[in-house]
């Protein structure tokens, strides 16, 4: 089953993201992942099957997988222990839903970077650095950095997220909660990066959101999914060359080749690309997680 959209009437709809749509419970936050997927801050009118699950089941396997390094927002993610009004909607939830605590979000999105890819290598490009971390000069596309960096970037509720260096979100946000974001998102990453090339792939990097709730700092939103970090198989690795994408980055480089501004509304994807994705997305899945 494909989902689209989503029509929970019991609860008020809390917000609808790129991909999730999120109802509020009162105390807490049902979110739901469709089939959606956006490219350049645009939703594109053709969904991935299985996507949603896909997304929901990474994420929940590296939720508890880090959960030493820091707690996270989930309450249950299995369908019996949902409120009786929402079981009927079983059969959209099954896999794709998280039933999470509410928290105040953190306005920043935390990202890690081990390899030099997207904008990090347009900027080092420019300044040998990537949000005011100097990095040392000759690296080529694709590099593994010496040690991961910290490049956090402004959420921003329409139109792009900025780049910015970690001094202004210190200042934003104080320096200590900063301090210990960082630590805890290099570790996160850290972890998660021995984990995936254990099996085979490399995490180049990644962004992860975090929220407080009755004053403790939680893991949110989604974790590791090939939404929100890029995926390279490590077996095709090579320095100075762009790499075989194992996520979003694949419709980016499929769009990039369109006679289109990156505005609403965005193209039609053909099935082939379609299809692509979707087994681009599964082989994450199912190499990550063992299915």
């Amino acid at each position: 089953m494909v989902i689209v959209e989503t029509d929970i009437t019991e609860f008020p709809l809390f917000k609808k993201g790129k991909v999730r749509d999120v109802y509020d419970l009162g105390d807490s936050l049902l979110i739901i992942a469709t089939d959606r997927i956006s490219a350049f801050d645009v939703v594109l009118p053709t969904p991935i099957p299985d996507k949603g699950k896909i997304l929901t089941r990474l994420s929940r396997f590296w939720f508890e997988y880090v959960k030493d390094i820091v707690p996270n927002h989930i309450l249950t993610c299995k369908t019996e222990n949902l409120p009786d009004s929402l079981k009927k909607y079983k059969d959209i939830l099954e896999d794709r839903f998280m039933l999470v605590k509410k928290t105040k979000t953190i306005p920043f999105e935390c990202v890690v970077r081990g390899y030099l890819a997207g904008s990090g290598w347009k900027e080092y490009q420019k300044s040998q650095s990537i949000c005011g971390v100097k990095l040392k000069p000759g690296l080529k596309m694709s590099s593994k950095l010496e040690e991961p960096i910290f490049t956090p970037a402004t959420k921003a509720e329409e139109g792009h997220d900025e780049n910015v260096n970690f001094e202004y979100m210190k200042r934003k946000i104080g320096d200590e909660l900063a301090e210990k974001i960082k630590r805890i998102s290099l570790s996160v990453y850290n972890k998660a990066s021995r984990y995936a090339e254990k099996k085979g792939f490399i995490i180049a990097d990644t962004k992860f959101e975090f929220g407080i709730a009755d004053g403790k700092l939680l893991l949110i939103d989604e974790v590791l999914t090939p939404d929100s970090s890029r995926f390279w198989l490590k077996s095709n690795y090579k320095e100075d060359n762009p790499q075989p994408a194992f996520d979003k980055q694949f419709i980016r480089d499929y769009l990039e080749t369109l006679d289109w501004d990156k505005t609403y509304p965005g193209p039609e994807l053909p099935e082939e690309i379609v299809e692509k994705t979707r087994e681009k997305y599964r082989k994450i899945s199912e190499i990550i997680l063992g299915e």
